[in-house]
């Protein structure tokens, strides 16, 4: 596999939003994120490979700014991305992202690129994986709590990869959920929009809570939740947002998550003591636990969103728009004759 796309005196290949649009639409939704899920299982299972910190945060009254770093030696990783729930109410996007992949050897990015599309295809492909590895090998039905960017490639995802047939939305926001609704309609997915939360999770085998809102929140209830239901809970991600009764992650037989340290401050075990047991994924991908022993067993996907995830999906881009060729050239790094005279550039000789 061949680290540069171009040479880097060419300049930085750079998607741009409408490049990824039409590379995805071309290349399909759903094929992306089974191809994803494929890259991110190898990643997960070289864990000790990658050099890892928790993302960077500056927080505000109504967001959060964050940075979100990973090496593995050989290429680094960063994405830009915010999230700030209010922005819907001035006609922006809650989340906006970008993100950079980098040659270790030179320190030179090799590529550049949108990633609100991106981001959000990489986290339907990761809650399809840990799906894939502790959710009941023979669940069909999904209900997704939380309708907004997310919802769409949430329900692709889950039945791409885990064979989901029929799919339940709840929003607070009814608009919401019509908009999945409509989105999906030659899908093939049976879809029917729910008048609450408890109608919508009642005989699902897998429930997912993608919430925006900053705050500590009990979308699911303890009672709601019975045995055998696997959570894909991927809503909390930042400190004093929260998703899940307490009681929901104490009852439950494994609580897995990507990153412990970064989930402690982020997720929904931010509610419970520090030393509340929980499962890093990459053990369940390589072998080292055993997660569903019965039909019986509750599991929770604390997912916050971990930078590896980000990395491989930046190195599969690289790979993608290499073979399709969508990308432009951008003139990001001064290139001029002599590397040490940068004044040069400047005269223009």
């Amino acid at each position: 596999m061949s680290k540069f796309i171009v040479s880097q005196k060419e300049g930085v290949p750079f998607v741009s939003v409408e490049a990824m649009a039409t590379l995805i639409r071309e290349h399909g939704v759903e094929q992306t994120i089974t191809e994803l899920v494929s890259h991110l299982e190898k990643d997960f299972a070289r864990w000790e490979d990658f050099e890892k910190v928790s993302r960077l945060a500056s927080h505000s009254k109504d967001g959060v700014i964050e940075l979100m770093p990973v090496s593995d030696g050989e290429m680094y990783a960063c994405k830009y991305v915010n999230g700030h729930p209010i922005n819907t109410k001035r006609d922006l996007q809650t989340v906006a992202a970008f993100g950079v992949l980098s040659d270790v050897d030179t320190g030179y990015p090799i590529l550049l690129t949108e990633m609100c599309i991106l981001t959000a295809l990489r986290t339907a492909a990761t809650s399809a994986l840990v799906a894939k590895h502790c959710a009941s090998k023979d669940a069909q039905i999904l209900a997704l709590i939380g309708n907004g960017a997310q919802g769409e490639f949430q329900a692709l995802g889950m039945k791409s990869v885990i064979g989901i047939t029929k799919v339940r939305l709840y929003d607070v926001d009814p608009a919401a959920s019509k908009k999945v609704f409509e989105n999906l309609a030659d899908s093939g997915l049976d879809i029917t929009i729910c008048s609450s939360a408890e109608e919508a999770v009642d005989g699902a085998d897998i429930i997912t809570t993608c919430t925006a809102d900053k705050k500590n929140a009990t979308i699911l209830r303890d009672d709601m939740i019975k045995k055998g239901m696997y959570l894909n809970a991927i809503g909390g991600d930042c400190p004093g947002k929260t998703e899940l009764d307490a009681n929901i992650l104490r009852r439950a037989d494994h609580v897995v998550v990507e990153f412990e340290p970064q989930t402690r401050i982020e997720g929904d075990i931010q509610q419970l003591e520090a030393d509340f047991p929980v499962t890093e994924f990459h053990h369940i991908v390589k072998g080292d636990k055993a997660i569903r022993s019965t039909a019986d067993n509750l599991v929770v996907f604390d997912g916050v969103g971990f930078a590896s995830e980000d990395f491989t999906a930046l190195v599969y881009l690289r790979d993608l728009i290499k073979e399709k060729q969508r990308y432009e050239l951008l003139d990001v790094i001064t290139q001029q004759q002599d590397p040490k005279n940068l004044f040069s550039v400047i005269r223009g000789v």
